[in-house]
């Protein structure tokens, strides 16, 4: 139970009055933290689109081209918009972590605010931690929009082993906002910011299998690609939609980037 404090008065009587726990003082700046951020990321249509509803649209329009939709014998005999799913699903991480994301931390640092926060109950790290809850709800939801729409629109089958795939979005996302922890850290401005992670931006997508499937690129060139978090997570994605475990390989590497671009986010990262 919380400590209480005990105050007398004049006819004798007492009233024992709760004493609020750091934990509790604590907990509540971080709640009104995030509903106040919640409030902000709704009013931001543009960021919402390229989240929650670009992914699923290049999925359907992908859907549309006739050729998706024939099974090809260089792809196992799956057909490509089987293989789109999951690339359309970390497209959402990708837009998510690494163009959305480092802009508005940075933009917060670059105008003051976290300074001037630091004066207050309320941490810088709340605000943070904040910033990568709602990216990462976000580009969960749209991952599950793009599932839907693959299955609902083209008969894509739903992942055969939820679990696994379950586990490798999760390392996917963490490895999505680590990604962009670290472009935050390293940019002075949201302009910069933006400037990276756009260059970050298009060499992730390649490796996700944008352009070419994963399962359709050469080996030399599928091997290095699968070394990367996305091109990995690409790996253990698709195997867990097949029906198998995700590769323990494949997992390793997104855990480790994900470690990796965290610890280095940490090191690096300043709030003004």
């Amino acid at each position: 139970m919380p400590p209480s404090t005990t105050t007398g008065h004049p006819d004798g009587s007492r009233t024992v009055t709760a004493t609020p726990t750091t934990a509790t003082r604590a907990a509540t700046p971080r709640g009104a933290v995030l509903r106040a951020e919640a409030r902000l990321f709704l009013r931001e249509p543009g960021n919402l689109f390229w989240i929650l509803g670009f992914p699923p649209l290049l999925l359907a329009i992908l859907g549309c081209v006739p050729p998706f939709r024939k099974a090809d014998d260089d792809l196992g005999g799956i057909r490509l918009i089987d293989t789109y799913v999951p690339v359309t699903v970390l497209v959402a991480l990708i837009v998510a972590g690494i163009q959305a994301m480092p802009p508005v931390v940075t933009g917060y640092r670059e105008r003051g605010i976290l300074r001037r926060m630091s004066a207050t109950p309320v941490r810088p790290s709340s605000l943070l931690s904040a910033q990568m809850a709602l990216h990462g709800a976000a580009a969960l939801v749209s991952a599950l929009l793009s599932l839907a729409v693959g299955r609902l629109a083209f008969g894509v089958r739903l992942p055969d082993q939820p679990f696994g795939y379950a586990l490798a979005l999760v390392l996917a996302v963490a490895a999505a906002l680590a990604t962009g922890a670290l472009v935050a850290a390293l940019s002075r401005t949201a302009k910069i910011a933006t400037a990276v992670g756009s260059a970050v931006f298009f060499p992730m997508m390649f490796c996700a299998g944008v352009w070419v499937p994963v399962q359709a690129m050469p080996d030399v060139l599928a091997g290095a690609v699968a070394l990367t978090p996305f091109g990995a997570a690409a790996r253990a994605l698709g195997r867990a939609a097949a029906g198998d475990w995700p590769a323990w390989a494949h997992l390793g590497i997104l855990a480790a980037w994900a470690v990796g671009l965290t610890a280095a986010a940490a090191r690096w990262f300043r709030w003004e």
